[in-house]
């Protein structure tokens, strides 16, 4: 374990920690030099365990003694700094009083992914990275097979998706379509049923959509926040499903309460049936 105190949080060997709330800058950073970051002990070591290598790890002075098991099972330099300073540096308080900077890996194929799964989650456009955490957490939580991205959708490695999945982004096998305008082709020439989550008046109950043919492989299509579903894509798809509501002025719920409700049906035994 080779601790380093680093007093001056303005020291070039903290350059991955440097400003993480700036989103923009971040992305720049982390694909520049492929790295992510996992905040708290529990992502941390659940980032270890699936394999990822550390680039380095920052602790707090204060909490160096409690997480000292964390440091010496990290294979790079951990750096601690002082709470002002690490604020200062980070642009918050990293109250949990660990950080760690890991190489990222070559996204699979989507074929790869794909290959042998039967219930898939596909995002189009799902830009919030709180979202995505989210989703990914209900997805690995409940056993979909996999999960593809549109390519404008959110970073699922980005430090507020891996935060609020709780590490689930490492456990949830996803890929990245290079195309969004036939994206969607690749699922269908495998013989997945396409079922777009939609409010829409005559979307078919999802359950029930999974009951009409419980042995196909299904791709799940969720749409953005706010606009939910490309017209495109709703037309690509075999049908439209919902989650029906009870009323009481409410037509539909957000995406990532949508997505956990859908993901618990769609892995359900035998496509939901009793």
């Amino acid at each position: 374990m080779d601790v380093i105190e680093v007093p001056d949080p303005g020291d070039p060997r903290l350059a991955d920690y440097f400003r993480l709330r700036d989103v923009n800058l971040r992305k720049s950073i982390e694909a520049e030099h492929g790295l992510f970051m996992a905040e708290g002990d529990k992502v941390i070591r659940r980032a270890l365990a699936a394999g990822f290598a550390p680039r380095s790890l920052l602790l707090t002075r204060r909490r160096l003694e409690a997480l000292a098991d964390l440091a010496a099972a990290v294979d790079a330099p951990v750096y601690v700094v002082g709470d002002a300073a690490v604020e200062r540096l980070t642009g918050f308080d990293v109250h949990r009083g660990a950080l760690a900077s890991f190489h990222r890996r070559p996204l699979p194929e989507p074929g790869d992914v794909l290959s042998g799964a039967r219930r898939v989650v596909v995002l189009e456009d799902v830009l919030d990275h709180t979202n995505v955490g989210a989703i990914f957490r209900s997805a690995a939580g409940l056993g979909v097979d996999a999960i593809l991205l549109a390519p404008r959708c959110a970073d699922p490695l980005y430090r507020r998706s891996v935060k609020v999945s709780m590490g689930a982004v490492f456990a949830q096998p996803y890929s990245r379509l290079a195309d969004w305008h036939g994206g969607l082709e690749e699922l269908r020439g495998r013989g997945f049923r396409l079922l777009a989550l939609t409010p829409a008046a005559g979307a078919v109950p999802l359950a029930e959509a999974l009951a009409r043919d419980a042995e196909a492989p299904v791709a799940l299509m969720l749409g953005s926040e706010g606009d939910g579903l490309s017209s495109r894509w709703l037309d690509q798809a075999d049908a439209g499903v919902g989650i029906p509501m009870a009323g009481r002025e409410v037509d539909s719920l957000n995406v990532t309460a949508a997505a956990a409700i859908a993901c618990y049906e769609l892995t359900r035994p035998a496509g939901g049936a009793d």
